[in-house]
Formats: structure tokens, sequence, C-alpha cells
């Protein structure tokens, strides 16, 4: 079952259930998924679905911080709620010692040795986590303290 398939079904629960949360959740996730393959102009494949379902997750990270500073904890809670089902869609994220490991073992393959060639090292890593759940944030600061930044 495609994911597209999988979020339709869980649209009719959410409607017979009379989720309201879950429900106006599933609907943006799927109208993104459907907005993404209309600009392409063909179906996604499942690297694509995934890394719009993680561009949706980063856009209520950035939201949350933004109400919590606005003191909305409300709001913040809502996109913490939305966050939630959109994360039942997406793989489990790679552990922080994985990370770790494919950090140390793209330095030594470039020979990286200051905090200078952090470019190529984040463009190798995140090229060997594609198609995983994995923070872009998290990824920089390992490869920062790993080169002495």
């Amino acid at each position: 079952m495609s994911m597209l398939e999988s979020i339709n079904e869980d649209l009719k629960s959410a409607m017979k259930s009379r989720e309201t949360t879950r429900l106006s959740t599933l609907r943006m996730i799927k109208t993104a998924l459907k907005n993404r393959e209309i600009e392409k102009m063909s179906p996604l494949s499942e690297e694509e679905e995934i890394k719009e379902l993680q561009r949706l997750v980063n856009q209520r990270n950035e939201a949350i911080d933004h109400y919590k500073q606005g003191g909305r904890t409300d709001l913040a809670e809502k996109e913490a709620a939305e966050i939630a089902v959109i994360e039942q869609y997406l793989p489990p994220a790679v552990d922080l010692s994985t990370i770790i490991r494919i950090v140390e073992e793209t330095i030594a393959e470039i020979g990286a040795a200051s905090s200078k060639e952090m470019g190529r090292v984040m463009k190798n890593v995140m090229t060997k986590l594609a198609g995983q759940r994995v923070d872009g944030k998290e990824v920089n600061q390992i490869v920062k303290s790993k080169l002495g930044g």
C-alpha cells in the first residue's frame, strides 16, 4: 500500500471517529504530497514522499519555536500534535550512534582535517543518509565537533 493510499484509509477512519486534529493534519499531508506531485508532473518516489513529510515536520518545529517565544503555548501544542500525526508516516529516526559512525567514516574517507572541509563532509554524510529520517542540524553539530569547529 502506497503512502497516499494509507493516508486515504486513515482519513476515512479519522472522519468516522471525529478526530479533528488528526483529520486536518491528514488532509494537510495529502495536499502537500499532491501539490508536490503536480509540481513534479509525475508520481513521487518513496524517498520524495519522506522528504516532503520531513519538510512538514521542520515547518512545524519552527512554528513551535515561534509560538513559544510569543507565549502561545496553545498553538505550540497544536503544532506538536500535528508532528505526532506526520511522524506516523515517517521511517524511524536514525539513532545517534549510527550518525556518529557515518560522520567518522566519511571524515576518514575524505581525509578532512579542519572545519574548512565541513561542506564536503556534510554533503557526503547527507548523501549516505538520504531516504532516512535524520535531523540535519544534529548532523551539522556532530560534524562540527568531529572537525574541531
